[in-house]
């Protein structure tokens, strides 16, 4: 079996089919295909690393052909490079459009054919390299994590402790949930983004984790005299107070511990922090509000990656994860100044 990369070349012209097997068959494992039908049972059989598609052929043209690759599991994360001589730009946007990463056109120019494919594939296996070390450093993470997590719950039961320490306990086992999150969300995030991110919901408590993200902001916000305040349908939640939804827990915590960790550092001295909890007709919505003020700078890219301001440590990731986050659920967020207040809501869709 060929070490090479393999090239499925999908075109009803014989001579196309030989010009780009003499251009590749030195760097390449070539498949070649006259019609789309062969073509899409050759990408399902043999797993092709890089699929050249002819866009204009008899029967199923190009487009049909991309949108039958992008409708399966096994085959829509081939890369797909449209072969083509029309040169419209829709025709161009259209394929983008489907999915196709590119566009060759016909007459072929031997060093485009050839760098368009290796870049292409070159950047396929950096970003599986990319997943795989992730994968990796997930699993060899967790473990040691399962144990920040769970000893301070043991240690409480081991034994009668004073507020002191059972706060002390508690913030490690925030500061647990803290890394668990960020190591779940580092490939999360990427999949979300290019749309393959795998949505799992469960029943969980949204008020616990709020509390949970509170803790985490516990000290910044006493050094500020700021009060962080939990609200559940429009009253101050009891210490126990649960508040049930169908979402991801981590991806949950990851999304409110930028919303409030953003909350707290606009707030001014001596103002609140609230995070309201509500129920609408078939949703849930998440409200994270403050007296402080977003900077014109940044008002119309709020949710942009990368979007900052006046943080010399800033990522300009956090409100940008959190709307890749609402999206990967199946939900809204959205930014605006209320009474005074600059208010972010997140709603999320229920069963």
């Amino acid at each position: 079996m060929s070490d090479k990369p393999t090239v499925l070349a999908v075109d009803d012209t014989p001579e196309n089919l030989h010009i780009l097997m003499d251009l590749l068959k030195d760097d390449y494992a070539i498949l070649a295909a006259k019609d789309g039908e062969k073509g899409l049972k050759l990408a399902r059989s043999k797993d092709p690393d890089i699929i050249l598609l002819d866009v204009m052929m008899p029967g199923m043209d190009g487009y049909e052909v991309i949108n039958r690759l992008k409708a399966e599991e096994k085959t829509k994360d081939i890369p797909v490079i449209f072969v083509t001589s029309l040169n419209e730009a829709g025709d161009e946007t259209k394929g983008l459009a489907l999915g196709a990463i590119d566009y060759i056109t016909k007459p072929f120019n031997p060093d485009i054919v050839k760098a368009r494919v290796r870049n292409h594939l070159e950047l396929r296996e950096a970003v599986r390299v990319r997943e795989d070390v992730e994968r990796i450093m997930r699993h060899d993470l967790k473990s040691p994590l399962t144990s920040v997590i769970s000893l301070p719950q043991l240690i409480l039961m081991s034994g009668e402790y004073d507020e002191h320490v059972k706060s002390m306990l508690a913030r490690i086992e925030d500061a647990g949930y803290t890394l668990l999150s960020m190591v779940n969300m580092s490939t999360a995030l990427f999949k979300m983004e290019r749309g393959t991110y795998s949505f799992v919901p469960e029943s969980m408590d949204m008020a616990a984790v709020v509390r949970k993200v509170f803790i985490g902001h516990e000290d910044t916000a006493q050094m500020r005299g700021i009060e962080l305040v939990l609200e559940i349908e429009g009253t101050p939640a009891g210490p126990e107070q649960e508040f049930t939804v169908s979402a991801e827990e981590l991806l949950c915590y990851s999304m409110l511990a930028n919303l409030v960790g953003n909350a707290v550092d606009a707030c001014p001295k001596g103002g609140d922090v609230r995070v309201s909890l509500q129920r609408m007709e078939g949703a849930v919505q998440i409200s994270v509000r403050n007296p402080g003020e977003v900077p014109e700078d940044i008002k119309s890219r709020f949710f942009a990656k990368y979007a900052t301001s006046g943080k010399d440590r800033g990522t300009g990731l956090g409100t940008y994860s959190a709307k890749l986050i609402a999206k990967a659920h199946g939900g809204s967020i959205s930014m605006e100044s209320v009474d005074g207040e600059v208010v972010v809501a997140v709603t999320i869709p229920q069963p």
